[in-house]
C-alpha cells in the first residue's frame, strides 16, 4: 500500500499581517487576557501592558519589552511571565513608560526596557529606568531569561540588575548551528556560522563542538555562573529539544562547571533552516545562582563485582519483593492498556503512543529479572542506559530524564516523596511542558505534588486522574495535536498523560 502526502505550504506573511503592529493589539491578549492595549502616540506601533501588575507589589525591578513587528519571540509570553509590559514597534522607553503610568502601575524598584534594535548598548535614560538594546534575537531571549531567573537580590536593586546586563550584553559569546540535507563522507552534516560544514554521528558531538569553542573565549573562574541560553531555530521537535538539552546539561557537569540553563525558540523568516543556538556568559554567582545538578554524590568506595561503582541509599531502605511487585504490577498493567492507548493516539497523536510504553515495559521487565532490586538507586540508573536504546518516542526521552534525576534524588533523600518532587524538578528544566498544556506532565505534576505534600499515594492518583481528565478537553499546545481541529480531540484523553495513570495506578495497587 501506497501513502501520498500532499506537501503543505505556509502562509505568508503579507497574508497574515503580522508586520502590521496594530495587528498585535489583538493578537497578545488572546495569548495573555490581562494585557491591555494602550494608544502611544506613533500610530504604527502597539503598547500592552499587562493589568495584574498594577495592583501587585513592586518588590521587584519590572521589566518591558520591545519587539520588531512581525519577529514577536515565540513564547516570550508565556516563559516571561515577570515582564509587565510588550510593545511592538517604533517606540521609545518614554513612551513604554507613559503607557504603564496610564494604568497606574508603578515601578518603585525601577524598570528595565530589553529592546530588539540594531546594536548592543545598556544606558541609564533616567534615574529609575535602564535602557536595554540587543542586536539578536539570540541574546533578546538570553537578557529576558536571566531576568527572570536571576537571585532575588539583584532582581530587587536597579543598581544590581544595571551591573549584570552590562556583563550580559558585552561578554556574552553565542554560536548557531543549522542542520544540512545534504551528506558529507557518508554523514549528516551540520554547518556553524563563520564554519564550514562539518558531519556529526549524534546531537552529543554537535553539542559538545559548539560548547567547546564557546567556552575558549573565557579563563577559568571561580564564583560564576555560566549562564547558559539555548535556542530552537526554527521549530525542532520536541525530541530533539529535550536532547539536545540534556547533553547541554550533562557538558557541563561532566567538566564540573556551575551553569544555569534557561531555553527558548526563534523563527528566522530569512533561513528557514532548523536548527539550535547557544550564548554563554559567566556572571557572578550573586547575581545568578547555579542550578542543581542530577547526580549523586553518595558513592560507595568499593566498586562492585563489574568494575562498576555502587549507589546506595543514605536513608531510604528498599525491599526487593516490594519494589519487584509494584515495578512488576505497573508494567502490567500498561502492557495490558496498550490498545487503549493506541487506539487514543490514532486519533490525537501518531498512534505510537501505546507500543512505545508497551515496548518500554517489557523491557523494564526484562531488565529487572535478575536484579537485587534493594539496591533501587543503582538499578534505576542502570535501567535508564537501557531504556535510552530500546524505547524511543517523546516518552522515552521524558522518561529517561526523569528516572535518571530519580536515581539520584532516591540516593540523596530522605523519603521516596522527597525523591520524586526533586525529579521533577529536574525534568521540568528540560521540558517547556506544564499543566495544561496537554501531555504527560497533567498526570506527573499533581501526582508528584500532592504525593510531596501528603505522603498518601491513594491521594495523589486521585489528583493524577483529575488531570488527566482534564486533558479531554483541553487545547493541545505541544505535540502533534496542536495541527488538528479542537473538535477532533474533545474528550480524548492525552494518550501520554493516560499511559502514565495507567502505570501509576498499577504500581500503586500493589
Amino acid at each position: 500500500m501506497a501513502i501520498v502526502v500532499e506537501q503543505t505550504i505556509p502562509f505568508e506573511p503579507s497574508d497574515l499581517d503580522i508586520t502590521n503592529p496594530t495587528r498585535w493589539s489583538d493578537l497578545l491578549p488572546l495569548l495573555r487576557p490581562s494585557l491591555r492595549p494602550v494608544a502611544s502616540k506613533d500610530q504604527t506601533a502597539t503598547i500592552l501592558v499587562d493589568q495584574s501588575f498594577a495592583a501587585a507589589s513592586d518588590h521587584d525591578v519590572r521589566v518591558a519589552t520591545v519587539v520588531r513587528p512581525g519577529n514577536f519571540p515565540s513564547g516570550l509570553l508565556e516563559r516571561t511571565r515577570h515582564a509587565c509590559a510588550f510593545a511592538v514597534g517604533q517606540v521609545s522607553a518614554d513612551d513604554v513608560v507613559s503607557a504603564m503610568k496610564e494604568i497606574g502601575m508603578g515601578f518603585g524598584q525601577g524598570l528595565v526596557v530589553v529592546r530588539r534594535g540594531v546594536q548592543r548598548k545598556v544606558e541609564i535614560e533616567s534615574h529609575d529606568v535602564l535602557k536595554v538594546e540587543v542586536d539578536d534575537d539570540l541574546l533578546f531571549d538570553h537578557v529576558m531569561q536571566v531576568l527572570g531567573s536571576a537571585t532575588e537580590s539583584t532582581r530587587s536593586n536597579l543598581q544590581r540588575t544595571t551591573e549584570m546586563l552590562r556583563l550580559l550584553v558585552r561578554s556574552s559569546v553565542a554560536v548557531q548551528s543549522t542542520f544540512q540535507t545534504q551528506k558529507s563522507r557518508g554523514n549528516l552534516s551540520i554547518s556553524s556560522v563563520g564554519g564550514p560544514a562539518e558531519t556529526y554521528a549524534q546531537a552529543k558531538y554537535a553539542v559538545e563542538q559548539s560548547l567547546g569553542g564557546l567556552l575558549q573565549s573565557f579563563a577559568a573562574q571561580d564564583g560564576v555562573t555560566h549562564s547558559v541560553h539555548y535556542v530552537d531555530v526554527n521549530g525542532l521537535s520536541r525530541l530533539e529539544n529535550y536532547i539536545i538539552g540534556m547533553e547541554i546539561g550533562q557538558f557541563f557537569e561532566s567538566h564540573e562547571i556551575p551553569y544555569a540553563l534557561s531555553t527558548s525558540m526563534v523563527l528566522q523568516h530569512d533561513d528557514m533552516a532548523r536548527g539550535f543556538a547557544i550564548s554563554i556568559c559567566p556572571v557572578p554567582v550573586q547575581y545568578i545562582e547555579p542550578q542543581s545538578r542530577p547526580t549523586n554524590p553518595l558513592l560507595d568506595e568499593q566498586a562492585n563485582e563489574e568494575g562498576l561503582t555502587r549507589v546506595d541509599s543514605r536513608y531510604i531502605r528498599f525491599s526487593d519483593v516490594q519494589v519487584r511487585n509494584c515495578i512488576e504490577s505497573g508494567c502490567d498493567a500498561v502492557i495490558a492498556a496498550e490498545s487503549t492507548i493506541t487506539r487514543y493516539d490514532e486519533i490525537v497523536g501518531d498512534g505510537d503512543c501505546g507500543y512505545t510504553l508497551r515496548d518500554g515495559a517489557k523491557q523494564v521487565l526484562k531488565f529487572i529479572g535478575n536484579q537485587n532490586l534493594g539496591d533501587l538507586p543503582q538499578i534505576v540508573g542502570e535501567l535508564v542506559h537501557d531504556l535510552e536504546v530500546n524505547m524511543g518516542g517523546t516518552s522515552g526521552a521524558l522518561y529517561c530524564i526523569f528516572l535518571t534525576a530519580l536515581s539520584a534524588s532516591l540516593a540523596s533523600s530522605e523519603s521516596v516523596r522527597d525523591a520524586v518532587t526533586v525529579a521533577l524538578e529536574q525534568l521540568m528544566k528540560y521540558t517547556r511542558a506544564r499543566e495544561g498544556d496537554r501531555t504527560m506532565m497533567d498526570c506527573l505534576i499533581p501526582f508528584a505534588r500532592t504525593f510531596a505534600r501528603t505522603g498518601d499515594a491513594n491521594k495523589a492518583l486521585e489528583e493524577a486522574r483529575r488531570g488527566v481528565d482534564t486533558t479531554k478537553n483541553l487545547e493541545a499546545k505541544l505535540g502533534r495535536s496542536t495541527y488538528l481541529d479542537e473538535s477532533a480531540i474533545k474528550g480524548i484523553p492525552d494518550p501520554g498523560a493516560y499511559g502514565l495513570l495507567v502505570l501509576l495506578e498499577g504500581m500503586c495497587k500493589a
